[in-house]
């Protein structure tokens, strides 16, 4: 054979930042990154991508922005905002991601600025996705104000936008130069918000970490009460190991494991069956009862810890089925979300189950009985549970 051969390494660092009220003059975190990253050689642009639902509950959101940046000369702001709706929608339409590229392009933001997006993981993967694509790579800052953001989608390195009626079916692997977790964002979240990011933080527990798990359970009532410490120490402690399992793992998935992806291969099916109706968290908490039923059915975790399982995801507030989750036959529709979960990666089928709570284990195929059997039983444990209450 003659050929030539090349082969080299890139290496990607930033920080996941924990602060409150970022834009407040008073407040230097978000000034002393730009600084850092400064160069007397180019002159840097930062535009702001944000989710209008932050600024329906935050309306001096805009303002505080320019006002920060009147004393902030290192990098010039773009006084055009881009305002995007949130939620699943911001996925959905080209035309929020055509917008993003035109204020890129007419303010003339190049490699050297910023695009900093603020919102939930919608609006985050959106302009994630339109600045890894302009100019082949902008950087991108993600500011989330979601929990389930903050702790999981926000910290990551995916972007995406839906396409074909398919769940993140054109993306990037583009990590953020810094992310920076307000809590006072999640202040004004609406109950469900507040609640859906907990079903993340409880999967990767399960699948990583069985001391996590027992502090999840510890605190739920906390939690559910919106006690914003241990909210933050959820949040903290989530994305603590979601960055671990990205500098240890396969960051941009080479191969055809998802660990990450825990109960997710039915939950990114529910979302689209449902129009997106139902939020992620909430179809992931659904996804991780579903699978968690099946790895006990199938023998590898005992019924006993299933149930407790159960109970938590109940006692947070979710819901664990919902009739779309229902499988009657082997055509039922929710069943389609394998095929796509596979088809995602390409290669073998891998469904991440629990051989133990904080112990994860990869299959490669699942029985139809037996899901037929979990699905089953998840309708009578949650009429169970609405008749105890």
């Amino acid at each position: 054979m003659n050929y030539l051969g090349q082969s080299f390494n890139v290496q990607f660092d930033y920080r996941v930042y924990f602060t409150s009220g970022i834009f407040n003059t008073s407040n230097s975190d978000f000034e002393f990154f730009l600084k850092e990253r400064s160069s007397p050689s180019t002159h840097q642009k930062i535009l702001f991508v944000i989710d209008d639902g932050v600024i329906n509950t935050h309306p001096q959101l805009v303002n505080q922005i320019q006002s920060y940046f009147k004393k902030n000369l290192t990098v010039s702001l773009v006084e055009d905002m881009v305002i995007i709706p949130g939620g699943e929608q911001a996925k959905n339409h080209s035309q929020y991601f055509d917008s993003i590229i035109e204020a890129i392009d007419v303010n003339g933001i190049d490699r050297h600025s910023y695009v900093a997006a603020i919102g939930g993981g919608s609006v985050l993967d959106l302009a994630g996705f339109a600045s890894a694509v302009a100019h082949r790579g902008i950087k991108h800052i993600r500011i989330p104000t979601t929990v389930l953001s903050q702790n999981d989608s926000g910290v990551g390195v995916k972007n995406g936008i839906n396409y074909k009626n398919k769940k993140n079916f054109i993306g990037t692997f583009a990590p953020p130069v810094a992310v920076f977790n307000d809590d006072s964002f999640l202040a004004t979240l609406s109950e469900r918000d507040w609640r859906a990011g907990i079903s993340e933080a409880i999967k990767v527990a399960l699948i990583k970490d069985a001391a996590f798990y027992s502090r999840i359970e510890e605190n739920i009532e906390k939690l559910v009460a919106r006690d914003q410490k241990a909210m933050n120490d959820l949040i903290r402690d989530c994305a603590a190991l979601h960055l671990q399992h990205i500098a240890s793992g396969d960051p941009f998935e080479l191969g055809s494991s998802r660990p990450l992806d825990f109960g997710h291969w039915s939950a990114h099916k529910l979302e689209q069956l449902s129009d997106f109706q139902i939020r992620h968290g909430e179809a992931v908490a659904m996804g991780i009862a579903l699978d968690t039923l099946y790895s006990a059915l199938s023998g590898r975790l005992s019924m006993e810890k299933a149930e407790r399982i159960l109970h938590l995801l109940l006692k947070a507030g979710f819901e664990i089925t919902h009739p779309l989750l229902d499988i009657q036959n082997e055509t039922s529709e929710i069943l389609k979300g394998l095929e796509e979960f596979r088809e995602h990666l390409g290669g073998q089928l891998t469904v991440m189950l629990l051989a133990d709570i904080g112990s994860g284990v990869e299959v490669h195929d699942l029985n139809f009985s037996l899901l037929k059997q979990a699905s089953q039983k998840l309708q009578e444990y949650q009429q169970t549970a609405k008749i105890k209450n």
